[in-house]
């Protein structure tokens, strides 16, 4: 039988192959520092010794006074002797930009770039095939309803990457948690706005309506819980008893949300709850049909039969000559949309893909317990537990400098030895034929939890990361955690959605446009919540300061202006998706987009210039 060969598919495997080429890259270039470079402490580094005109220039604890410097050592000595320079993750990106590639900017932003491009691949990634897993299995488990596990389990899954980096922003080293507020409410505002308009847009011929009291409970909720989180803001401070109460209003809406469906004594029969996620199983998720194996990543993941008849075909490749597709069959060819590869050709380039996606693969499967029937390995599956402990003692004596050399010792021989009973436990009650059927609940528990310790560990680089880029720019890190950061983890919405809704019938309209709203709801109550839950209880009894920033009312007023909006037109039009909807939606967006920009070019301007990029300053 001939293989097709899609060109999403094909545009998917040239994007796997730039990530893996970007990976092999800067890790070239990391071996290069270690090999030929003075400067190859990338890790937390602060010098003893301060120059004098640094300590003279230097009042507060923040980095932005390194553009007063001109030439690249001053700025390197800089960066290495302010406090405020210190990085909140791993590595040191200011230090690799002005000390290791200070005489060469360009190859500086190149290798920040890319490791930007990386992170958010990996987030994503990581969210989709090991933390989704372990919810949908969990959620078999505890034979959660559609109902309550759409509301609960899928739009954790859905929100992780918010969450997530939410909370890295608020326990990270400065814990300001600014752009955790930003990132939630810019991506907030975008999905709501950019991707229902989108979606209204692309639908508005087919005269699609969509459920008005769903429609309204979203929104009147939505816009409940950003009145409140506008109280909290311009209060200024928040303790934890305020925190727990803002985080109760997920609880509420699930109530709600579950009293409605009672009382209409229906629920949607879906084989998988997280075939309708808008996030998660996207881009980036895994689909065992695909040659590529776990490393291929299907627009829609693991959808059903049927719901690939009623959502219509998203990747399908359509043969013009059905003479030719016969005698492609009979000689056992590939077919595929350009006619660029036959079954040799496509064969050694999956295999390549396979062979440099290892060194990102490995890590992660090799600590996060997978017990779905598709990806099972008893290898993996004893090494996943034997490690997952180590990893965790590492992560935590990262964290806990004072430790000390005895007791850091003590704790990695304690780790070590769970992680050898954990490894001899699991080589012995299980099978390489199929994963564990009893005792499940330990291995999705495991695998839940340390697929949130790589999405945090991910999360928190990808936070400290923006910071830096905002420091070479010159632009705060909440403007880029309200744009970049936004955006990269709400692409996934973009396309799911925008497809699910053009592709399918009313039915997936209605799944489209519940996710805008539903998703956005629970990532800026958990995601904002937990991270004002977990800081007021590191701060107990003291209240946790709420930054002092202008703009959040502008991003809080123009995504109040936006719901409002579709509150107004929406019930005018019979529920039904129009131009006018999505077109005021994205006029909103892009309103709110050049009010932003208009701000960061006239107050706070971008440092350098295009030759200040590639030429030596």
């Amino acid at each position: 039988m001939a293989r097709v060969i899609s060109p999403l598919n094909q545009v998917r495997g040239s994007f796997i192959l730039f990530i893996n080429l970007s990976f092999l890259f800067l890790l070239a270039f990391y071996l290069a520092i270690l090999l030929f470079s003075s400067n190859s402490h990338l890790l937390h580094h602060q010098s003893k010794t301060s120059p004098n005109h640094v300590e003279k220039l230097d009042g507060s604890v923040n980095c932005s006074q390194v553009h007063h410097f001109h030439s690249y050592q001053e700025k390197c000595e800089y960066v290495k002797s302010t406090k405020g320079c210190k990085p909140g993750g791993y590595i040191n990106y200011l230090q690799i930009f002005y000390c290791i590639c200070g005489s060469s900017p360009g190859l500086g932003y190149t290798v920040l770039i890319l490791w930007l491009i990386l992170l958010f691949y990996l987030l994503a990634n990581t969210a989709a095939n090991y933390f989704c897993s372990s919810l949908e299995s969990l959620s078999k488990i505890l034979q959660l309803s559609p109902t309550i596990a759409g509301v609960t389990l899928l739009s954790l899954g859905n929100g992780a990457p918010d969450v997530f980096a939410s909370l890295a922003s608020f326990m990270g080293t400065t814990g300001s948690g600014g752009v955790g507020l930003n990132s939630v409410l810019g991506g907030a505002f975008f999905v709501s706005s950019v991707v229902v308009g989108v979606i209204s847009i692309s639908i508005s011929s087919k005269g699609v309506s969509v459920d008005k009291s769903s429609f309204i409970r979203d929104i009147l909720f939505f816009l409940l819980t950003l009145g409140s989180l506008l109280a909290i803001v311009i209060v200024g401070a928040i303790n934890i008893w305020g925190a727990i109460a803002f985080v109760s209003l997920y609880f509420i809406y699930v109530f709600i949300v579950s009293t409605a469906h009672i009382c209409r004594k229906k629920d949607i029969k879906v084989s998988n709850i997280f075939d309708i996620s808008p996030i998660t199983r996207t881009l980036f998720a895994y689909d065992p049909n695909e040659q590529f194996g776990e490393f291929s990543t299907p627009l829609l993941g693991n959808v059903s039969s049927d719901d690939v008849e009623k959502l219509g075909s998203v990747q399908k490749c359509i043969v013009i000559n059905e003479d030719e597709d016969r005698e492609d069959n009979q000689n056992g060819s590939t077919i595929n949309c350009f006619g660029l590869f036959d079954t040799s050709v496509w064969n050694y380039f999956s295999w390549f893909l396979y062979i440099i996606e290892l060194p990102i693969y490995l890590p992660r499967r090799m600590t996060i317990p997978v017990v779905s029937e598709e990806r099972w390995s008893k290898f993996f599956g004893v090494v996943s537990v034997a490690l997952a402990p180590i990893l965790l003692v590492v992560l935590w004596v990262t964290q806990n400098k004072a430790l000390g050399y005895n007791r850091s010792l003590m704790v990695y021989l304690a780790g070590g030895l769970v992680g050898i009973v954990f490894g001899t436990i699991a080589f012995v009650t299980t099978k390489s034929a199929n994963p564990p059927k009893r005792c499940l609940l330990p291995w999705l528990v495991g695998g839940f939890l340390m697929s949130v310790a790589w999405t945090y560990i991910i999360a928190d680089e990808l936070v400290s990361l923006l910071v830096s880029l905002g420091s070479i720019f010159g632009i705060s890190p909440s403007i880029l955690g309200l744009t970049l950061l936004a955006w990269g983890n709400s692409i996934g919405d973009l396309v799911a959605n925008v497809a699910m809704a053009v592709n399918g019938d009313q039915d997936g309209a209605q799944i489209a446009i519940s996710g805008c709203y539903a998703g956005p709801i629970f990532n800026t109550i958990m995601g904002l919540g937990l991270g004002f839950v977990f800081k007021t209880w590191s701060d107990y009894p003291s209240s946790f300061l709420i930054p002092k920033d202008t703009s959040l009312y502008e991003t809080i007023g123009f995504l109040m202006a936006g719901l409002l909006w579709a509150l107004v037109i929406l019930p005018r039009k019979n529920m039904k998706l129009d131009r006018l909807l999505g077109c005021g939606l994205v006029a909103i967006y892009l309103c709110f987009l050049s009010v932003r920009l208009a701000q960061t070019i006239g107050g706070v301007p971008i440092q350098g210039t295009l030759a200040a990029i590639f030429f030596k300053p």
